[in-house]
């Protein structure tokens, strides 16, 4: 059997690599925001993602993988490969929740920051050899100290908040630090160009940083869009594409996305969906009006979906041309289910409810500049079928996400890929992939322990499994948590999404979590529970 050091450097690949082709390989992680689990061709889509797709397919679709519910936790432990409270997001910056602090200092694993107890995946890769890029929405801290220049990235471009007007500007009240849009050159705050739209701008800028980089090195480049997250927002040529397309509603794409996903097995073929009350007749209840306008959100949602994917293409055409492509690894991934939320949800802070209230609500101007569109629950749940929800709760529909690895130097033709995995699991693939130990000394400090597991051995058919099914993977956000062991899952949601008890599913006959088993097994739900306690003290999770 060859080595596992080979294996890795061609993303184990089944034949063995020729000595010239033992050069460390370049690393890209791609980051969508708020993409739901259907939302590209690959895993279902009618929006045109060509560039996202042909990645796919010469690669591991990753159809069981998962998140944290929201933006920023995910970010946190994509780069320190360990839990968001570990790394210092367990709630989110934006959360009143995050005062669960005293005398105005949020408390340990709450700081709504990556902090310096976690090293991230930059910092390990420069200090083992690797040119360290990033582009795009950071949303891990505003301060110089937090900036991606002061945590592993040697060139930068970044929105420091949770995301922008996507033509330029603020998505809230500009006296607000984490509403305002802050950019930042390699640490230093500078202004964006008139034509700025960011999915564009962001992918120059990566593109950029590609062509100054030293040669004599590999690169690790990390591209995390904004899109499709709100405001929703695109160019009108690009909305014009889908024009009438989602004119018969959410339920009839619902369906639509199911049977493709069938089709193309990312789901099982018998797969029964969760159930949503009233989903087709809240469609069939809006006015000629309201469902144009409804109609009309989709469009922009999708064009800013087609738009994200064509720089994709421009990314993966500029490493052909530089004759890096086939030695380069592809990571795709969302960082969170759809986005359920809507207006209500934000006008409640402060100065909030009057920068909705200056948004032009005119249909004419819907994805334009001066508008604020939200998706709504009921597009969301379009995507996060045949899942339970959508971002903001540990349900899969909030965490179950669309992602895949691709290493063009050993394509893997599209294979499905079924066992669960996390995002914890990039930071130890990648170091694996770069044949780098995971170190406990970054940078002259003591760093907590990475709980992800690399994804290689499990990818070249060396392994069953990523995870264990004994091993106890948590996750909280704001209340909810969950617990995954094999193929049980323990869930716990607070009010208005569940009831505050535990439930159990087992996720191989249900995963819509809608059957909770916890009264036929209580061995199994007592055992996980305990898992669960063990989790929350070792993360200082308050019950």
């Amino acid at each position: 059997m060859k080595s596992l050091a080979m294996v890795a450097a061609s993303l184990l690949a089944l034949n063995p690599l020729p000595a010239s082709a033992k050069a460390k390989p370049n690393l890209v992680i791609i980051v969508a925001d708020d993409l739901g689990f259907s939302d590209i061709g690959a895993f279902g889509s009618e929006i045109r993602t060509p560039n996202l797709d042909a990645l796919a397919s010469a690669g591991s679709l990753l159809t069981n993988f998962h998140a944290a519910p929201a933006c920023s936790p995910t970010r946190a432990m994509l780069l320190s490969g360990t839990d968001n409270h570990t790394a210092g997001v367990g709630a989110m910056v934006e959360s009143r929740l995050e005062a669960g602090a005293e005398n105005g200092m949020p408390q340990w694993g709450y700081e709504g920051v990556i902090t310096r107890r976690v090293a991230t995946l930059a910092e390990r890769l420069r200090e083992g050899g690797y040119h360290t890029i990033f582009s795009g929405k950071w949303h891990l801290g505003l301060t110089p100290e937090q900036n991606p220049a002061a945590r592993g990235f040697i060139t930068s471009f970044a929105l420091l908040q949770g995301a922008s007007n996507h033509f330029g500007g603020p998505m809230g009240p500009a006296d607000n630090p984490n509403l305002r849009a802050t950019f930042t050159l390699d640490g230093e705050e500078v202004a964006v160009p008139a034509d700025f739209y960011s999915s564009d701008y962001f992918t120059t800028q990566l593109l950029r940083q590609l062509d100054a980089r030293p040669r004599r090195k590999p690169f690790f480049a990390y591209l995390a869009f904004t899109a499709p997250h709100w405001p929703l927002q695109a160019p009108e040529a690009d909305i014009a594409r889908y024009a009438g397309r989602y004119d018969d509603g959410w339920a009839v794409l619902r369906q639509e996305r199911l049977e493709r996903m069938r089709q193309l097995g990312i789901v099982e073929a018998g797969v029964t969906p969760a159930r949503i009350e009233g989903y087709a007749e809240a469609w069939d209840r809006l006015t000629p009006e309201q469902k144009r306008a409804e109609a009309r959100k989709m469009e922009i949602f999708a064009a800013m979906v087609d738009r994200m994917d064509r720089n994709v293409g421009r990314l993966v055409n500029h490493l052909k041309h530089s004759g890096e492509f086939e030695r380069t690894l592809f990571v795709f991934v969302s960082d969170n289910g759809p986005a359920g939320e809507g207006a209500d949800r934000f006008a409640r802070l402060p100065g909030m409810a009057a920068f909705l209230a200056a948004s032009d609500t005119r249909y004419t101007v819907m994805g334009s500049k001066s508008s604020m569109l939200f998706l709504g629950r009921y597009w969301a749940q379009a995507a996060s079928a045949p899942y339970r929800l959508f971002k903001g709760v540990t349900t899969e529909g909030g965490t179950h996400v669309p992602a895949f690895v691709t290493f063009a130097g050993a394509p893997q033709k599209g294979a499905r890929r079924s066992a669960f995995a996390s995002i914890m699991d990039i930071a130890p693939t990648l170091l694996e992939a770069a044949s780098l130990p995971i170190e406990p000394i970054v940078e002259g400090r003591d760093v907590a322990p990475v709980r992800g597991r690399s994804m290689l051995p499990y990818l070249a058919k060396l392994s069953r499994y990523i995870h264990p099914d004994d091993e106890a993977i948590t996750i909280e956000l704001h209340g909810h948590r969950a617990v995954r062991q094999g193929p049980w899952k323990l869930l716990l949601l607070n009010p208005p999404a569940g009831d505050g008890t535990w439930a159990l599913y087992n996720m191989n006959n249900d995963p819509a979590e809608e059957h909770d088993l916890s009264a036929d097994f209580p061995e199994r739900t007592r055992s996980m529970i305990e898992a669960w306690h063990r989790f929350a003290a070792e993360t200082k999770i308050a019950d």
